[in-house]
């Protein structure tokens, strides 16, 4: 799906991630570690085309897919004046006219999406009454909506509790499951281990990607030497 031919990822030219080459297959579920400012989210970044590579291609195979998109939460974004149930629909927007509206089948994927993120009876309630588990759910609603074919999660776990954090990772299986390619910026390397079949971890000049018990178990060697 996605080929990285010495790609290094960064701002202004400058770079943050060392070169990268590899390939993210269709329908595989990839989990991106390493330490705090080795530009893991520089990377996801880079990937989903918000930024341009400092250098180095990234090519599409066979064409670049709809992406659906969760980033790191910013306090400020629980100061719209929506509901639940306005933000999940977000997620329809692309397969929706502005005329046209939701149909019932869109209405009822919202209204599913909502129910098993564990939200159904906060689905009219505003934003900004959410906690941090109830907000991440509901951006994981959202993305549940938007079916995308590939799906990147920017620290999706953060700041919230281990059993919103849980149930969530199942959503993410779930997802992966139903054929989604799954890419994900994370900080725990044991939940990295029990679920992420592939591993890209980023160090300050250079980078392992592959089979995730290999790439971890050379990490941990690494530190301890």
């Amino acid at each position: 799906m996605i080929t990285l031919d010495n790609l290094v990822a960064g701002y202004d030219r400058l770079a943050i991630t060392p070169s990268l080459c590899g390939t993210i297959e269709q329908g595989s579920l990839t989990a991106i570690v390493g330490v705090n400012g080795c530009g893991k989210s520089t990377l996801l970044k880079t990937l989903a085309g918000f930024i341009p590579p400092v250098s180095g291609v990234l090519r599409w195979h066979p064409r670049r897919p709809v992406i659906g998109w969760l980033a790191q939460r910013h306090s400020l974004e629980s100061q719209f004046p929506l509901t639940v149930h306005d933000v999940v629909s977000q997620g329809a927007w692309p397969q929706i006219s502005l005329l046209r509206g939701f149909n019932r089948e869109m209405r009822s994927r919202i209204s599913a999406a909502i129910e098993r993120v564990g939200l159904a009876a906060l689905a009219n309630s505003p934003i900004e009454a959410l906690s941090g588990g109830q907000f991440q759910r509901m951006l994981f609603a959202r993305v549940l909506v938007q079916q995308a074919p590939l799906v990147m999660l920017d620290e999706p776990f953060t700041g919230i509790d281990e059993a919103t954090s849980q149930a969530l990772m199942e959503v993410i299986l779930e997802m992966h499951q139903s054929g989604q390619t799954i890419l994900a910026v994370l900080h725990d390397n044991q939940r990295v281990a029990r679920h992420f079949p592939e591993t890209l971890l980023l160090e300050s000049r250079h980078a392992q990607w592959g089979e995730t018990s290999a790439v971890l178990s050379a990490f941990d060697t690494a530190r301890r030497a």
